[in-house]
């Protein structure tokens, strides 16, 4: 029976072993004519270049792979710190400011781009090296390890740059030293004192401080002392950077504690030409404008009232264009004082000419009543320019001499005989001076019977007082 079962097995592979040999001469030619069709192709696409390599492996395929295998990254918890449980890990900032994008009064902030580079070292990514050359990657294997984290204090918005790539790079030396670069544009607050605006100086600090690490994790400090902050050419449109130095300080915290905290300090000191241009010629020359109407004929009621109303509307304009750009502050500002005192000279030759206008009319309607109209008179035509009675339109005549009666003639005798009296007394002697005091309501009466003087003292006192007040506000300022 078991020669029987061997025979029929020996049959069967004396029957399979031809086909075999069959199959195994076809597959080579299946894979030849595969061959064959993708070099067509190769022909078509390349303009008759044929290339039967195409399906040669690539040799940075596994770069990632094998880096993170030198480094040893699967080897190690990175979400702990360097050197966890022991001293704080030094952690060194060098930062290079790339541009001050712009400044805001109204939202009291600044952004600035910037280059903010860590330096450190982690031993658990030491790795042997022959040529001691270090090796750089990009984002894509700094999510993988432990890295400082940094943020920006009193920050309002912040963004990484991702054009076209994260702008962020990470240098490995092989004894473990780390340099993780970021490019960065932050929005941060800037605390400015408007008090002394637009002669003013600011002071702004961009601060830098680890988020979840304390002083006894964590320490941070300027790598190269104040070598260590370095910025391009910046040029801004209204100020001038002053001087740009780095600082250290402490931050506490109640819950958490103590945290090393990194400053850069600029100082920021406005150009006074656009203002001058925009604010303070314009209101000089209102205020001069003003004083045009000493000049003017009193009683040109409607040329010197549309000059004085044209002038108060158009300070107000100006006043209400500078506190719009401006943030809504509880304390005067220097650009506040001059409008304002500015405004003040304009509203006063306003109410000058309503008093000189006032004291006038007074005049004439006295002057009106005590003397004499001629038939010939119109009333109507003498008024029609500016609505008051003119002088030379009136022809006052001189009083009638009264009758003499009892009651004069005494009077008259009293007269004589003060007039007698005062003649008789001894002159004063010398060192002595004879005053004559004038009452409030005397002096009154002769500025409305001579109103044209209010003119001829205000074309003077206006204009130096008002050159008083340049002087002690320019003086008082500039010197901040």
């Amino acid at each position: 029976m078991n020669l029987v079962l061997l025979a029929f097995r020996l049959m069967c592979l004396a029957w399979l072993w031809p086909v075999t040999l069959l199959n195994g001469s076809q597959r080579p030619n299946k894979r030849r004519h595969k061959d064959v069709y993708l070099g067509e192709n190769t022909k078509n696409q390349h303009g008759g270049r044929i290339d039967f390599k195409m399906k040669k492996s690539d040799s940075t395929k596994s770069l990632l792979i094998k880096s993170e295998q030198l480094l040893r990254i699967e080897d190690h918890d990175f979400a702990m710190r360097p050197g966890f449980g022991g001293a704080a890990i030094p952690v060194g900032i060098d930062v290079q400011v790339e541009s001050i994008d712009s400044i805001s009064e109204v939202n009291m902030d600044f952004t600035m781009t910037l280059y903010l580079r860590h330096y450190w070292q982690d031993d658990r990514l030491a790795f042997p090296s022959s040529s001691n050359r270090s090796r750089t990657f990009d984002a894509r294997l700094v999510k993988k390890i432990w890295v400082p984290d940094v943020f920006f204090v009193h920050s309002k918005r912040s963004f990484i740059h991702d054009t076209t790539m994260e702008n962020i790079m990470l240098r490995v030396y092989p004894d473990g030293n780390i340099l993780y670069s970021v490019r960065i544009t932050v929005t941060a607050l800037c605390a400015m004192d408007f008090s002394s605006f637009p002669l003013d100086t600011q002071n702004c600090s961009l601060e830098l401080e680890s988020y979840a690490y304390n002083e006894n994790d964590l320490m941070l400090y300027w790598k190269n002392g104040n070598d260590s902050l370095r910025t391009d050419e910046i040029v801004l449109s209204q100020f001038f950077i002053e001087e740009f130095h780095p600082s250290f300080g402490l931050a506490f915290y109640s819950s958490t504690g103590w945290y090393n905290r990194l400053y850069i300090n600029f100082i920021l000191r406005r150009h006074i030409f656009f203002f001058m241009l925009q604010t303070y010629f314009p209101t000089m020359l209102m205020v001069m404008l003003s004083w045009v109407s000493f000049w003017i004929d009193r009683r040109a009621v409607p040329a010197r009232v549309s000059l004085g109303i044209t002038t108060v509307l158009t300070m107000s304009t100006i006043i209400t264009g500078v506190s719009a750009s401006m943030p809504q502050v509880s304390y005067v500002k220097a650009v506040d004082i001059y409008l304002w005192a500015s405004f003040l000279f304009v509203f006063l030759s306003v109410i000058e000419y309503a008093t000189v206008n006032y004291f006038t009319t007074v005049e004439e309607m006295k002057k009106l009543k005590g003397g004499k109209i001629p038939a010939n008179f119109n009333a109507t035509q003498t008024m029609a320019f500016d609505g008051c009675y003119h002088d030379n339109d009136i022809d006052l005549m001189p009083f009638p001499e009264l009758p003499s009666t009892p009651n004069t003639e005494r009077s008259r005798t009293a007269t004589l005989r003060n007039s007698r009296n005062s003649a008789a007394e001894p002159p004063p002697t010398e060192g002595t001076r004879l005053r004559r005091k004038k009452s409030i309501k005397h002096n009154l009466s002769f500025i409305m019977s001579n109103s044209y003087m209010i003119d001829s003292y205000s074309r003077v006192i206006f204009p130096m007082t008002y050159l008083l007040f340049n002087i002690t506000y320019w003086s008082l300022y500039s010197s901040r």
